[in-house]
């Protein structure tokens, strides 16, 4: 399978600089994918396609304002991208400029209220760093850190909670899981009222999901990893609805991807569990939980643009995106939605 069969023209004026005012009131595009029809609507319109009995799995995990700028004891300016803790107050992080960081490197930040230094390069170029600092970490980063944008938003965000979802929880992802953006507190309390179950599972969402599939042959890409976890009391809402034939539909592709990494082969049953996965799923896999998804329209040549055609086919996708453009919806993470159901 080439990764040329996974490309769309995207004008870029269709890339989303800012969120809209109102989150629900973003476009969605409805994929019914045994009738291969189209729709258009408004995102608080989700509530009609939602049954009673059904389960929404949504990602609570919270992003961290991961970018930190800092100077070097020469003076000379750096920046940091936190991606992953390692353990205790040591981070993966990328740094620029990289070809000036080697082990043994020190940093400060944010006038000395944190420091750094580099413990050892990774595979990949990305650096090990031991940070140093008086009080607790999360508040550091909230005075000093910024929210890590993805590469094509260029426009400044002027409220940070913008970046989160209404339910973000708990902290550790290098990006937000944007699928969840458009829900708001009294859309999912309208949704909650009409029968339908809110389960959570927590996937801290890597830099790696913006990272552009490289090899010509997609079965060739190596998957990032993430760290997840889902616990009992989701367990059993989901496992509920597969007793009961009612649908477990996941908001985001990383929702998706947790569910379909700890689903049994057998009956598609989930059991508490916490782990990382790299999981790929690209078309020709066969789903064994989920039976619609929430999502954003994707990066071209991107893994989640494959996802996504594995759900509902590759062709019916990409004819799917070829009229979001014609239609000029919004793209990537603060653009509109699509519901395949």
């Amino acid at each position: 399978m080439k990764i040329t069969e996974f490309d769309y023209e995207l004008p870029e004026n269709l890339i989303a600089q800012v969120p809209i005012e109102k989150r629900d009131e973003s476009r969605l595009m409805v994929l019914d994918r045994k009738n291969k029809t189209i729709e258009h609507k408004i995102f608080k319109d989700i509530i009609d396609y939602l049954e009673p009995g059904d389960c929404l799995v949504r990602n609570n995990t919270k992003v961290i304002p991961a970018r930190i700028y800092g100077k070097k004891e020469t003076g000379a300016k750096v920046e940091f991208l936190l991606l992953n803790n390692i353990e205790g107050d040591i981070w993966e992080t990328i740094v620029r400029p990289g070809n000036k960081l080697h082990a043994g490197t020190k940093v400060i930040f944010g006038d000395g209220i944190l420091t750094a230094e580099i413990i050892e390069t990774m595979p990949g170029g990305t650096r090990k760093v031991k940070f140093s600092y008086n009080g607790i970490f999360n508040e550091i980063l909230d005075k000093i850190g910024l929210m890590p944008l993805p590469p094509y938003i260029h426009e400044d965000l002027k409220d940070n909670d913008r970046y989160q979802t209404v339910y973000a929880k708990y902290e550790g992802s290098a990006a937000a899981p944007t699928a969840g953006l458009h829900f708001t507190p009294e859309l999912l309390k309208k949704i909650e009222e009409n029968g339908v179950k809110i389960a959570n599972v927590t996937l801290h969402v890597g830099i790696g999901t913006f990272r552009p599939v490289k090899e010509e042959n997609v079965e060739d890409h190596e998957m990032h990893v993430e760290h997840f976890y889902i616990k009992q009391e989701d367990v059993e809402k989901i496992n509920e609805t597969k007793k009961n034939g009612k649908r477990v539909i996941a908001v985001g592709t990383t929702s998706c991807r947790v569910l379909e990494t700890i689903a049994s082969e057998d009956n598609g049953m989930v059991k508490e569990t916490e782990g990382d996965t790299n999981i790929f799923i690209y078309p020709g896999y066969k789903f064994k939980c989920i039976d619609g998804l929430i999502t954003n329209f994707h990066l071209p040549k991107s893994t989640l643009l494959m996802l996504v055609s594995a759900l509902a086919g590759k062709d019916y996708i990409l004819k799917a995106y070829n009229e979001a453009v014609k239609e000029k919806y919004k793209f990537f993470s603060f653009g509109d939605a699509m519901f395949i159901k």
